[in-house]
Parts: C-alpha cells; sequence; structure tokens
C-alpha cells in the first residue's frame, strides 16, 4: 500500500476550502489530478513552522512550494496535464510567469500592505490560527514579508516610494486579470473540457480575491466586473469542493483531516 500524501494548509473561510492562495493552488491540483492527500489544516495547535506552508509530507520527503509539490505528484503520476500538447504546456508555463510578475503582488498588497484590509480582516484571521505568542509577532512578519516580495519585483527605478509602486501593481493586475478573462471566454477551463495545473494556478490567485470580504476592494471590484472568471472560480467550488467546504471551514478547532481521495471520489459523480 503506498504511503499516505500529507497536506499541511492554511484552513477556509467565506465559502473557500482555504483563504491562502499557495494552498488553493495545491489543493485544486490534487482535485484536478485525483491525487489522494489528507489535508492537515494548521490551527492554533499547530507546532510545525509555518513559514514554507503548504507542506506536502510524504514517507520519505517533505516538500514545500506549490511548483515543486505539483511536479511531485506528477512523478507519482497524478496528472493534469496529460492531454495538453506541447504548444499548451509551453502557454502554462508563460501564464503561471504572468500571473506571479503581474497579479501575484497586487494579492500580496491587498491581503497584507493595505492597512485597512491587513488590520480587519488578513491579521485577525491568520492570528487566530496560531498559538501565543506567535500570534503576535507571526502576522507583522508575514506582512513585512509580502512587502518586500512586491518591492523586489516591482520596486525597480523609477518606482522607488510605495505609493508610485501601489499604482503599478494594481494596473499591472487589471491588465492581467483582463487577459485572463478574455484567454478563458466562454470555456468552462482554459484548455477546454478539463482542468490542468494553470486552472489551478489561476483559481488559486484568484479565487481569495473573488471571496474575501475586505473593507478596501479596489481589485475585487475589478475582478467582479469579469463574469466569466467569477464563474469559473464558482464552477470549481461547486464541482470539485462543494462536500467538503463544511470541514475545511471548521479550521479554528482541533486539527482537521480531510482525505482528498475519498472527497473526490464522491465528486466525480457530481
Amino acid at each position: 500500500m503506498a504511503a499516505p500524501l500529507e497536506l499541511s494548509c492554511w484552513g477556509g473561510g467565506w465559502g473557500l476550502p482555504s483563504v491562502h492562495s499557495d494552498s488553493l493552488v495545491v489543493m485544486a491540483y490534487a482535485k484536478f489530478s485525483g491525487a489522494p492527500l489528507k489535508v492537515n489544516v494548521i490551527d492554533n495547535t499547530w507546532r510545525g513552522s509555518r513559514g514554507d506552508v503548504p507542506v506536502l509530507t510524504t514517507e520519505d520527503n517533505t516538500i514545500s512550494q506549490p511548483a515543486k509539490i505539483l511536479n511531485f505528484l506528477r512523478k507519482q503520476k497524478y496528472n493534469a496535464d496529460y492531454e495538453l500538447s506541447a504548444k499548451q504546456g509551453a502557454d502554462t508555463l508563460a501564464y503561471i510567469a504572468l500571473l506571479e510578475e503581474k497579479l501575484l503582488p497586487a494579492v500580496l498588497h491587498t491581503f497584507w500592505v493595505e492597512s485597512d484590509n491587513y488590520f480587519t480582516v488578513t491579521k485577525p484571521w491568520f492570528a487566530s490560527r496560531m498559538p501565543f505568542p506567535l500570534s503576535l509577532i507571526l502576522p507583522g512578519r508575514m506582512s513585512k514579508g509580502a512587502l518586500n516580495r512586491i518591492l523586489l519585483t516591482r520596486g525597480e527605478p523609477p518606482l522607488y516610494h510605495l505609493r508610485e509602486v501601489e499604482a503599478r501593481i494594481y494596473r499591472d493586475a487589471k491588465e492581467c486579470l483582463n487577459l485572463l478573462s478574455n484567454r478563458l471566454g466562454t470555456s468552462q477551463f482554459f484548455f477546454g473540457d478539463m482542468p490542468s495545473t494553470l486552472d489551478a494556478y489561476v483559481f488559486g490567485f484568484l479565487a481569495p480575491l473573488y471571496k474575501v470580504r475586505f473593507p478596501k476592494v479596489q481589485l475585487q471590484e475589478h475582478l467582479k466586473q469579469l463574469s466569466n472568471l467569477c464563474r469559473f472560480c464558482d464552477d470549481i467550488l461547486n464541482s470539485y469542493f462543494r462536500l467538503s467546504l463544511g470541514a475545511f471551514s471548521c479550521v479554528n478547532r482541533n486539527e482537521q483531516q480531510i482525505d482528498f481521495g475519498e472527497v473526490h471520489s464522491h465528486d466525480s459523480t457530481t
């Protein structure tokens, strides 16, 4: 019998299985590829590192970062891209690079840098899932890490000041959303009728932006004007996560464990 695959990740809220983009990418890919993951939702009893979440643990390995986790799953024959052509595979890499360059900085800013959002939504949510005294320290470190990542990727000359960087990253993010909307068109997924790696990444980046209720909603308002991207997120939630959302949402109690293999087998009948 194969060793279990366990994914440790941030939990959910607002109708999402996770509010954390990197965790959502891996969760979605596991659903699409049929990987039988057991999910350990992090709460305030968690004793592992939170800096590398999500983390996939196997009998022999501990793997972090979505790209590395997805590569490992492919090597285990859980491949959501087996029907893609070589060109579609190349397009996948190009679009993921675009998401990380153009959309991710604005997502990070929305969650971790925009002051109203951070103090009323992001910080309380994450702090409630950390033990004392980490709950007093780690959200601030995560916010600072997000800001550093934004400035590292978008703070090149002449955009030295944060206000100038903010204007640029939101403009780039809206252009990226428009491009994704045009590319998706009326299709169910980005490469036809079956979800792939690109769909997992787009869903992971867009769903928290779409669903989490923030006081400052500049990018969220633009996304909600792109009805096909909203439908894309809703369809994935309804088709692949509908039966497990109740379990995922109960994340502020004892550690929850959900077997993706069992849930996936039910989802395939919908």
